[in-house]
This record gives C-alpha cells, structure tokens and sequence, in this order.
C-alpha cells in the first residue's frame, strides 16, 4: 500500500484483499505450506525464490504485520519473532560473535541489561554501558577495535531517558559500526529512528503495538541503510555463507541483507518463531495504534501534571512534562508525544511505594505495561530485581520508584483512583 499517512497504514498496510477475499486479515494457522514441484520447495530452501514453506521461518500472518511495521518505520524490511527479548537476542547474534564487543546505554529494560550482561557474555560477546545523554568523546572512548553495533531505547524502561539518537548514529557511523534502537515505548506513530539515523529498529510488540496485552512477540526493522560493504567489519555479508552454497547476502538482497540473514539463520537455528495467532492479534491492535497513542500521551500528562503537585510525591520523571530535564530531545525527537509511562517516588521510601500501589483499585499490580489499561509496578522488586544496587542506581530506580503505565480510560478516574490511594499515606 502507498500512503503517505502513517494512520492510514495502521488501518490497511500490510494486507490487500484481491477480489473476493477477506476483507480482515485471517489467521493462516498451518505449520507448513503445499507445493506443485520439489523444484520449487527447493529453491525456496536456496533463497533463490520467495514464499513460505514452514512457519519457523515465515508465515503469511506474520508477513502481513511485517509489511505493516516495516512501512510504519521507514524499513525496507522486518521481522517478527516470538517476543521482544528474541528479537533483541537475534539483532546482536546476527551481527556479533564471540570476541565481539558492542556499545549500549546504560538505561535501558532490566531484562536486556542481563540479556547483555550475562547470557551475551557467556557466549563470548561482551558490552560496555554508556549514560543516555553521554557525549560524543564519552561514546568514542566505550569503542574498541572488535566494537560491532551501538544500542539504546529510544525512551527508557523505565527510566525514561530519551536517547539522543542523532548523537548516537553520529558515533556508531564514524566507526563504521550500525545503530540499533528498540522503538517499544514511543512507536512509529511518535518517533520513527530511521529519521535520525538509525539503522535497526527493534520492538516489543507485546506492549504498545499489541496494545491490549494479549499477544507476546517482537520484531526487528532493517532500515537497508547501512552500507555493510563499506564497513568492512562484516564480512558474514559480504562473503559467501556455505550454509547457503557460497550466497553472499549484499549481492543477493542488496539492502535488505540484514533483515534475510536475521530471518534464514538466526530465526532457521533458534527457532524463536511467532504464532500465527499472536500475529493476527497483534495486526488487530496496530489497526489503532495511532488513536490509542494519541490517548495514552493525553491522559500521561495530565496524571504526570497531577503528581507533579501531590505533597506525598517526592519526584516525578515524566519525558512530557516541561520540567523536564530532556525536555529539548521531546522537542527533537518526539514532538507528539512520548509514551503512557511515568516513573514517580513516593515519599517514605519502599513502605509507602507498597503502601500506595496495594490501595489503588482501578489501577493494577501487574508486571507488565503498554497496554490500553493502567497498570502500576514496583521495578526494583520485580522486573528489574537481578539487578545490583549500583546497577538500579545507575538507570535511576530507586526504593521509592513506582512505575504507572497509563491506559486509555478517562483521566478523571484514573487521577481520582491515584488521588485516594496517596491519601491515606
């Protein structure tokens, strides 16, 4: 579909019924596919023609939200995997291997600071972590020779740190090194980091794409910017690969090399595949993406504005707010608005912060957010507990942090359910 307007392509891009066909995008709930010739199946395996033939690797629901999400993004490809962290996982793996380093900002989700940390590590990949708004010579001097990618979260969860991406691709680019920025939090509706020089955009679209938390997944987006030939530092693309009898990925896919070598060999050997179901469910969702984000930012400032003056509420980081302290990045980066999460600290520490969140009754304790209802947790205690103090410190959790993803009710009654639990503390 050709549009212009990213809403139009949150209705309609990625499916185009032909005549007499369904008008919603079915559910092709089959693990593998029918064909006329063992010719054909077996070009299918040499890459040399397009198609699916089992869903580990392809499927035409999951085709369709790839489609969708690579158009929203800017792309020239994406691809879907069976959740956010697979596709985190499969992002490096397709670019780094043992004895490889790579560069990340230090405020990003708990679970990837240990994906990073630990199970990279064990794999012979290592990391450095920089601060979100570090400068150019703090970035230049986290690089090393075997140094393979940059990483950030285009705003952080859940510190909310709004990554400096313009900054970021400069660096990564001087080195010859691609960017790569998980877009969960903001979506394409608000910010798009091919724009600002990304070059891979990865998602969790188990939160704010979905949007109804009812379908676990992740995608990865190729830009099919990055000149991997004149990087000279990946020679798994540009040399031929045996397991496909000698291909070379930039000759045969030219700028999508990236997203196909993600797809035949990460996904073909991990098997981290998404359901045919989650896919459909998911396209569901991003059919309203960009009237739901549209709420979600509404009703976040107003609350954000609200505990901004609650006497019981010791701080409050809120991107959107004017306070701000990257309030400039808002400007750049995500003039429409930001997200539905605020991070806030409640006066008297992690008593109170238990206190308040057991005394909310429209808004829940759950260890999950980005969802069209509003939701409270407890970082330090839950999603991001495997953490060390200096690490929670360092990506500004703190005892009295409590996390609120702000749904799409009406914001009266979330203020007014928020209002009565901080009454009593």
């Amino acid at each position: 579909m050709k549009s212009g307007h990213l809403d139009t392509l949150c209705v309609q891009g990625g499916w185009e019924p032909k005549n007499g066909e369904p008008r919603v995008m079915p559910v092709f709930q089959s693990t593998t596919f029918k064909y006329d010739s063992s010719e054909h199946v077996g070009d299918l395996f040499d890459l040399k023609a397009a198609g699916h033939f089992y869903t580990r690797l392809s499927n035409p629901s999951a085709e369709v939200v790839e489609k969708k999400l690579a158009a929203l993004e800017g792309g020239v490809g994406a691809m879907l995997t069976s959740s956010g962290q697979a596709a985190t996982t499969a992002t490096l793996l397709t670019l780094c291997r043992a004895g490889d380093h790579f560069v990340s900002a230090a405020s990003i989700y708990g679970g990837t600071v240990n994906l990073f940390n630990v199970t990279l590590k064990k794999l012979g990949i290592e990391v450095t972590f920089v601060r979100p708004d570090a400068t150019e010579a703090d970035l230049q001097a986290a690089f090393r020779p075997n140094t393979k990618a940059v990483f950030g979260e285009t705003v952080a969860n859940p510190a909310l740190d709004v990554l400096d991406i313009e900054t970021f691709a400069k660096v990564a680019h001087a080195n010859a090194v691609p960017l790569i920025v998980d877009n969960t939090f903001p979506t394409p509706v608000l910010c798009r980091p091919f724009d600002f020089g990304a070059d891979i955009v990865i998602h969790s679209t188990s939160k704010y794409l979905d949007g109804h938390a009812v379908a676990l997944g992740g995608a990865v987006v190729d830009s099919g910017r990055f000149d991997w030939k004149a990087s000279d530092k990946f020679p798994e693309f540009t040399e031929p690969d045996p397991s496909y009898h000698g291909l070379v990925y930039t000759e045969a896919f030219g700028a999508a090399a990236f997203i196909v070598k993600a797809r035949v060999q990460f996904l073909r050997d991990i098997g981290a595949a998404p359901a045919p179901m989650n896919a459909f469910l998911t396209n569901l969702g991003m059919e309203t993406l960009h009237l739901r984000m549209e709420r979600h930012c509404r009703n976040a400032e107003a609350v954000a504005a609200f505990l901004e003056k609650h006497p019981a509420i010791a701080w409050v980081n809120y991107p959107g707010l004017a306070s701000s302290k990257d309030a400039a990045l808002v400007r750049k980066y995500l003039p429409r608005g930001t997200c539905g999460v605020i991070s806030c600290g409640i006066r008297g520490g992690r008593a109170a912060a238990v206190k308040f969140m057991d005394s909310l009754k429209l808004v829940a304790i759950v260890v999950h957010v980005a969802d069209v209802r509003s939701s409270v947790l407890h970082p330090a205690s839950s999603t991001h507990r495997q953490l060390t103090d200096e690490q929670l410190a360092a990506i500004g959790i703190t005892p009295e942090s409590v996390r609120l993803s702000i749904g799409i009710e009406h914001a009266e009654d979330i203020i007014a359910d928020l209002e009565q639990a901080l009454r009593d503390l």
